[in-house]
């Protein structure tokens, strides 16, 4: 298990590339199963889930070749089912969540899968009802063998109008990647519309599919005999800009954040300008201006600001936790309400023993004092319990002064690449054991 070693307390300054989206990039290398023609991925984040994913694309028989750095070729014209009941396979399915994606390709292209109850951050209750009952009603059959997989089924899936209970991101990609290849027309409402489904309806639709509605939450997609390659680019990671931006705001620092997407972060902006941060857009880059203070705004009425989660345009819960390390050092007070995981906020605990003034109200809600700068946080040693409460854990480590440790820093590799050599190239004093 590694470590990160961190001397804290340091001003940081520089000029950040954001990497590929990760919740982006496993949907889009899942996608690449549903034709025997080569797909061309630029600006894929090289981090642990992402090679994994890879990895078992390999098992199944994809050809997938290194262009140049992030830029990827895949090539799933030689794919041996056999693959579905290797040691392997169950082993890669099982260590991520993105795994469950490549259920709708498969059924939908060979009509058969297995689903072994894929892994990822343990956050509390994630089921896989949407995924299921979703694909249920293309036509595909489930059947629980031991109780341990499922052994999956559909040769001839049909459209059908689905009423999604949840706007679940991967249950919505599971099913558009399904309909494409289905009988007729398939109509899914309540769907997830995150930047990440429209990159993965735009590049569907480059390969010859038919998805109207994207950017909605309503879909109709008009199923096609087949699909063809095509070019793709990876938007950048809205949850590590916003990590970028709490962390120069954390350690008193000014950063650069280069090419975001600006028209793709949604409320991100405006939810750290409430929280006081000093930003400017120059383009297409931000600038998080340095500022020894920040102050958290109220509502119109004098209440407490209160920030939670929501679907897309909402506030993405994977920014929560770092919205909750920022408030740590601001002037005034926030609640933050985790409507979608029960055990998200539990690092709070952390925080606490570094000094940060935080009140677990419940599993879900969290209400921070902000110290105002009045004293730094103190270093501690800890360990990451999942990605996003690792990266709000690394960057309170950053701004407190003394020597910290975080353990199962492989937490924190499955969403950021390199993020100890990007660290040092802003001045941050970090370093990586085994």
């Amino acid at each position: 298990m590694g470590s990160f070693k961190i001397n804290g307390g340091k001003e940081l300054s520089g000029t950040v590339q954001p990497q590929g989206a990760k919740n982006e990039a496993l949907q889009i290398i899942c996608a690449t199963l549903l034709t025997k023609d080569k797909i061309t991925i630029q600006n894929i984040p090289i981090i642990s889930d992402v090679i994994c994913l890879i990895e078992l694309l390999k098992g199944l028989g994809v050809t997938i070749e290194k262009i140049k750095r992030n830029t990827y070729t895949f090539e799933a014209n030689n794919i041996d089912l056999n693959y579905l009941q290797d040691s392997n396979f169950r082993k890669n399915s099982q260590k991520i969540r993105g795994s469950v994606m490549i259920l709708g390709p498969l059924i939908a292209r060979f009509g058969f899968a297995r689903l072994y109850p894929p892994g990822g951050d343990k956050i509390g209750r994630r089921r896989l009802d949407t995924h299921l009952i979703g694909l249920t009603h293309l036509g595909a059959k489930f059947k629980l063998i031991n109780n341990k997989y499922y052994k999956v089924e559909g040769a001839k899936l049909k459209g059908k109008y689905i009423l999604l209970d949840e706007a679940s991101v991967t249950g919505t990609a599971n099913i558009i990647m399904a309909a494409v290849l289905a009988y007729g027309e398939t109509i899914i409402y309540n769907a997830a519309c995150e930047p990440y489904i429209q990159q993965l309806c735009k590049m569907l639709n480059l390969m010859g599919a038919s998805i109207k509605g994207v950017g909605s939450n309503l879909l109709t997609i008009k199923g096609v005999r087949k699909l063809k390659g095509c070019k793709h680019r990876i938007l950048p990671d809205m949850v590590e800009i916003g990590s970028w931006i709490g962390l120069a705001a954390m350690t008193q620092s000014k950063i650069r954040i280069k090419n975001v997407s600006i028209k793709n972060l949604g409320t991100t902006l405006n939810v750290f300008k409430k929280m006081g941060i000093n930003l400017k857009v120059e383009k297409d880059d931000i600038i998080v201006k340095k500022q020894k203070k920040y102050n958290i705004d109220t509502f119109i009425n004098g209440s407490i600001l209160t920030i939670s989660d929501a679907p897309w345009p909402g506030f993405t819960p994977d920014l929560l936790s770092i919205i909750i390390v920022t408030a740590t050092q601001a002037n005034g007070s926030i609640l933050v309400h985790q409507k979608m995981f029960e055990s998200r906020l539990f690092f709070v605990d952390k925080l606490i023993e570094m000094g940060a003034k935080i009140i677990l109200c419940d599993p879900h809600r969290a209400t921070i004092t902000g110290i105002n700068r009045q004293y730094s946080l103190k270093a501690t040693t800890m360990t990451s319990p999942d990605i996003r409460a690792g990266i709000a854990l690394l960057i309170a480590a950053l701004s407190a002064k003394g020597t910290s440790v975080i353990h199962n820093i492989e937490q924190i590799d499955r969403g950021y690449e390199k993020i100890d050599e990007r660290l040092k190239q802003l001045g941050a004093s970090i370093v990586r054991t085994e």
